[in-house]
């Protein structure tokens, strides 16, 4: 491919990638997207297709930390370390410490918002334009809990979010059913979030997102990039199957392989890899009203067109450990606790990569080297809610724009 000055080439065909691209694209750049196996076809298919714009507290303020400890105990439970990986795990869990103390907190929770509130704004601009609108779902969450002292224990994130305009409702025992008929008796109290959305599936809305940016222009190319390189005032990308492309400008949106990436270019970038499992039963297993959060197991069930997933929990284990889909079977096995008329039989298992930094705030900003290389990677949990907003703060920088928030806080350079 012989490329002219104006191309941008894109690592990576996420959710993050090809909003990237869509925003590119719409604004008459010639863009080319490269992943190794297809569009939105690994972590961002199998994720939990909310739109989490109230989700604003980073993990280190989400009481992870001092629950780490019992979480640990169970190593099927909500956050999972395999020992082996721990003295490489160590320098990223010290900085995870460190993001939460209150030097730090309100600086990342602002920062949180600020990205948000445009996430919100952008993916329902892009919706509109992709033709995207039906797949969006606006029931709500609901957050449950199973004793008062845990209910008590989230007070201080809900006045958090309350600060910022967040709207919730908190309910006690008897409105549960209101909200979803069939659930346990174990629950004691909940809270509803109404501004809390889902979609129908989150590999569907990435490909039509993608013939979005296909009607601008925008292309793909197979293949996994191995080297990013300048070269004569210009970039190369060398792909491991043997073919180079030139580009004026290079995206890195490779999830939890960009910091290898970026490494390459001069940048040490502390992400981490939160290995994600899930279980999607028949869409007839159950019937869900909206998106269920249990937030002391760390799980999530949400409603889907293709069915019925039950997943979420942490394993801190790098890119090259097998699969342990025992961790998806142990929250299958709590969800029919939870619903005990949910039918289990039939589910598909999943796990995937989570790119997540220590200050749960992602990278989006130029490398520091090669003002032609641009970062937008490490969003954790978030990155289905934040994609749109990411590829507009991409597409302002490359274009040379004022950014539309202060991305001072999400530099590549803070570390």
């Amino acid at each position: 491919m012989s490329a002219g000055e104006d191309d941008i080439v894109i690592v990576g065909a996420g959710i993050v990638g090809i909003c990237a691209a869509t925003y590119l694209a719409e604004a008459g750049r010639k863009v080319t997207v490269i992943d190794r196996t297809g569009i939105c076809e690994e972590t961002s298919s199998g994720n939990a297709a909310a739109f989490a714009f109230s989700d604003v507290l980073p993990m280190a303020q989400k009481g992870m930390a001092w629950q780490a400890p019992k979480w640990l105990l169970d190593p099927l439970g909500p956050l999972s370390i395999p020992p082996a990986y721990l003295p490489k795990l160590a320098p990223w869990l010290w900085r995870f410490l460190r993001a939460g103390s209150p030097a730090r907190r309100e600086a990342a929770l602002a920062a949180q918002v600020s990205l948000m509130r445009l996430a919100e704004a952008e993916w329902m601009g892009l919706m509109e334009r992709s033709a995207t609108r039906p797949m969006l779902r606006e029931d709500g969450s609901l957050e449950l809990y199973e004793s008062e002292a845990e209910f008590q224990a989230s007070l201080p994130g809900w006045n958090e979010r309350e600060r910022f305009g967040i709207a919730f409702r908190h309910l006690a025992k008897h409105e549960l059913s209101e909200y979803q008929p069939g659930l346990s008796e174990q629950f004691l109290r909940g809270t509803f979030v109404p501004g809390w959305k889902t979609i129908s599936d989150p590999k569907l809305l990435g490909k039509a997102i993608w013939r979005h940016a296909q009607g601008q222009g925008a292309a793909f190319v197979a293949g996994e990039v191995g080297l990013i390189m300048p070269a004569n005032g210009r970039l190369t990308v060398q792909l491991r199957q043997g073919r180079t492309i030139g580009a004026h400008k290079v995206i890195i949106a490779a999830g939890a392989w960009s910091h290898l990436l970026a490494r390459q270019i001069g940048d040490r970038i502390p992400l981490e890899t939160e290995r994600g499992y899930n279980t999607t039963l028949p869409a007839d297993a159950f019937d869900l009203k909206r998106q269920l959060i249990f937030s002391g197991h760390g799980f999530v069930i949400t409603p889907l067109e293709t069915g019925l997933r039950v997943g979420g929990a942490v394993e801190l284990g790098g890119l090259r450990r097998p699969p342990n889909y025992a961790r998806s079977r142990a929250m299958l096995d709590k969800a029919k606790r939870f619903l005990p008329g949910l039918k289990t039989e039939g589910g598909r298992q999943w796990m995937g990569y989570r790119p997540s930094l220590p200050d749960s705030l992602p990278v989006i900003g130029r490398a520091g080297r090669t003002g032609d290389v641009f970062y937008a990677f490490g969003h954790g949990h978030l990155g289905l809610t934040q994609a749109a907003a990411t590829g507009r703060l991409i597409r302002d920088l490359v274009l040379g724009q004022a950014p539309a928030i202060d991305l001072a806080p999400f530099s590549p350079q803070r570390f």
